[in-house]
């Protein structure tokens, strides 16, 4: 079977044949690995291990599992002008950079072609899931960044830069957004958020659906519209664009949208502005909105009661999981309960084996069809382009199958954690307990913008810091911090945190309070700012949930405005 040209097959039939690709898992699996130990057995790295053969109990037997650092030194040969045949048996193409911020710094991974091939087809697969909804467009908050190239002379960029700029994309059947591609091209995100939203609005009425990769995106896109709407109504009154958009194609683009003044269209997105609370804006700028995409999952997850709050609880949907690394699967279910978002793997786009969580080295590692349900493991994946049983770092659990094929709630990362002794706090503690307190602010004029937090042991007992920025739900009013409903939070966030922290923190004292600092508004856009000043991509960027950057560290500290302390030790 040539699994490269199978998931076109499947495109072709549909959602129908979406029953046969995930009923036939192992004997597509097993094709899948087939192909590509045909195509890279007789690299470099794989040659030492396999001597040329393709044989599946041979790779499982001879072939470590990998991090990224044991496959670096790999990449970066390819990267300064060694051949491909180091890692892959075809000719890599481009090299994508992953977001950086989990684990600080950027990772560098290789592809060719069928990389945006197989994020086409994930994305075409997953709009049979939405067959039920109107037809319509969607305001989408695609962001690139100028690539650059390597020593070897192949470009290097970010995913979605990369995917916009491959004839995967070029050549997609249709074309629903609000935004030409243009705007998403135009190196400076700034005037490329204002076009988005700019142009987004021009079309209001036929929009069903407003998007980006991640949630944080779109809290960060209403920031935006707060500061420029009355700009925005100028335009659309106007017919004319900013002078301050000096992008020649975004200039011409937006002006071909604007088609000409229209008062009466400005006046009423003026009206919604002008309104005191922007509680339902979304909603109410997009009167036929159906949904919300966008990535809700993990540390995003912060970003949901923000999102409800703009969008009057239209459904959150998060419709595919996937990474710099490979594709993974699509949301079957996509307007479940977003605690409820799991993902169907599909078995054409990689290899996939999984280890049991939290056992290092030592633990099992089953195939995609031996998972068991409710069991937490970390996908190992062998792809295409030179990356051989190489840990994700994601903490994923087994919540049932669709057909043959497993469906996966994503938990946390695997590393990112907090601990100033004994205990270990995990993102999914941290998400949990951020959640609780958000409930506590529920009934407040206040609603949580951004946080991150930092394990302090500079000084004993050490304890755990969490930076908030907060804004009044009002949008004219000025944020008012009660002290008694800020340590309520600090305490609320201990009660939710782990046993042994609760023990530690109580019966010895080993653990100091819990802090929350608050931190002036347009902290955290300015955040990443700094990020993206230093590589990251504005599309890619997710504010980290442990902050592990001094520069990052110290811009925070300075924008620190209040501080509040839990009160009292949590119950054991």
């Amino acid at each position: 079977m040539q699994i490269s040209n199978l998931n076109v097959n499947y495109l072709s039939y549909g959602l129908m044949n979406l029953k046969k690709l995930t009923s036939n898992v192992k004997q597509i699996q097993d094709d899948v690995l087939k192909e590509i130990l045909t195509l890279n057995a007789n690299t470099e790295y794989l040659r030492g291990y396999l001597h040329g053969s393709c044989d599946k109990e041979l790779f499982k037997k001879n072939v470590p599992v990998v991090s990224y650092d044991d496959v670096k030194p790999y990449i970066e040969r390819v990267v300064n002008g060694e051949p491909s045949n180091v890692i892959s048996g075809k000719p890599i193409t481009r090299f994508l950079l992953s977001s950086g911020t989990t684990a600080g710094k950027q990772k560098i991974f290789p592809v060719n072609n069928k990389f945006f091939e197989d994020m086409s087809f994930i994305i075409a697969l997953r709009s049979f899931t939405f067959r039920r909804w109107p037809k319509g467009k969607a305001v989408t908050l695609f962001f690139t960044r100028p690539q650059s190239t390597t020593p070897c002379g192949l470009p290097i960029s970010t995913l979605i830069t990369g995917y916009v700029l491959s004839d995967s994309f070029k050549n997609r059947p249709s074309n629903c957004f609000t935004s030409p591609d243009e705007l998403t091209l135009c190196p400076d995100s700034k005037q490329t958020m204002y076009c988005h939203l700019l142009c987004g609005l021009c079309q209001r009425d036929e929009v069903v659906n407003v998007a980006a990769t991640f949630a944080s995106t779109l809290v960060g896109a209403i920031t935006f519209l707060e500061t420029y709407w009355k700009e925005i109504c100028s335009n659309i009154r106007s017919g004319h664009v900013s002078e301050w958009i000096t992008d020649h194609s975004c200039r011409d683009a937006v002006t071909n949208i604007l088609g000409g003044g229209n008062s009466e269209l400005a006046d009423r997105i003026e009206e919604e502005c002008n309104k005191k609370s922007w509680k339902g804006i979304i909603t109410r700028l997009w009167p036929n909105v159906k949904f919300i995409q966008s990535i809700v999952t993990g540390q995003n997850s912060q970003c949901i009661p923000m999102l409800e709050f703009y969008s009057n609880k239209v459904p959150l949907i998060s419709t595919v999981y996937a990474s710099s690394e490979t594709m993974f699967g699509i949301n079957m279910n996509p307007f479940y309960k977003t605690q409820d978002i799991s993902y169907t793997f599909i078995p054409t786009i990689s290899y996939f084996e999984f280890i049991l969580a939290d056992e290092g080295n030592k633990g099992e590692i089953v195939d995609l069809v031996n998972v068991k349900i409710g069991s937490y493991y970390e996908p190992l994946i062998t792809n295409y382009y030179g990356l051989h049983r190489y840990r994700m770092g994601d903490i994923l659990q087994v919540l049932g199958f669709y057909n043959g094929a497993p469906q996966f709630r994503f938990v946390r990362r695997k590393n990112v954690v907090l601990s100033v002794g004994l205990e270990v706090t995990t993102e999914e503690d941290i998400l949990k307990a951020l959640n609780n307190a958000t409930l506590v602010l529920k009934n407040s004029d206040l609603v949580l913008m951004g946080f991150t937090c930092y394990a302090d042991i500079s000084t004993l007992p050490g304890h755990y810091i969490f930076y908030w920025e907060l804004k009044a739900k009002t949008i004219s009013d000025i944020v008012k911090l009660d002290n008694k409903l800020l340590v309520e939070c600090c305490c609320v966030m201990e009660e939710s945190l782990c046993a042994l922290y609760r023990e530690l923190r109580s019966k010895d004292g080993s653990i100091g309070a819990l802090e929350i600092r608050v931190v002036q508004q347009g902290t955290f856009n300015s955040l990443m700012e700094l990020a993206v000043s230093q590589g990251a991509s504005p599309s890619q960027y997710k504010t980290p949930i442990c902050i592990n950057s001094s520069e990052a560290s110290a811009f925070l500290e300075s924008n620190v405005v209040a501080c509040f302390f839990s009160d009292k030790s949590p119950n054991l």
